[in-house]
């Protein structure tokens, strides 16, 4: 029960994605033709807040919903992110879903995406496997 609040967020935010028009296969081919400006707006709206929240979280010293504090570890670069980057974008235009709006396309009824969603499964699974073979 207490994980329920997740639920009810991932619910609300599946919708937004659904009346937005965010999970539609055909606004994700008109971004990767670059024949709409819709999908960068709303990834660069969402980067634009993500990048305010991690500001504001470090600043004001935010803490989770438990009280725990926020730790936002450093990053370092891999040229395995260019080819990891490269094979997710990829499988994006050819699909026309990443893995978030995968959800929302199967519950609204494009069942179709189950393809997708196992063949993400399947590549999470290929990495987990050759991950130490991969270049990091």
């Amino acid at each position: 029960m207490k994980n329920i609040k997740y639920l009810i967020v991932g619910l609300v935010f599946g919708i937004i994605f659904i009346k937005a028009e965010v999970i539609s296969w055909f606004r994700i081919q008109e971004m990767f033709r670059l024949q709409s400006f819709f999908m960068y707006g709303v990834i660069g709206s969402a980067v634009m807040v993500g990048m305010l929240s991690v500001f504001l979280i470090k600043k004001f010293d935010i803490k989770t919903l438990d009280g725990e504090k926020v730790v936002i570890e450093p990053k370092t670069f891999s040229q395995g992110q260019i080819y990891g980057g490269l094979l997710f974008g990829f499988g994006w235009a050819i699909t026309g879903a990443c893995p978030g709006p995968l959800f929302a396309q199967i519950g609204s009824g494009f069942t179709v995406v189950a393809i997708t969603l196992i063949s993400a499964i399947l590549g999470t699974w290929v990495y987990g496997y050759f991950k130490d073979k991969l270049p990091h």
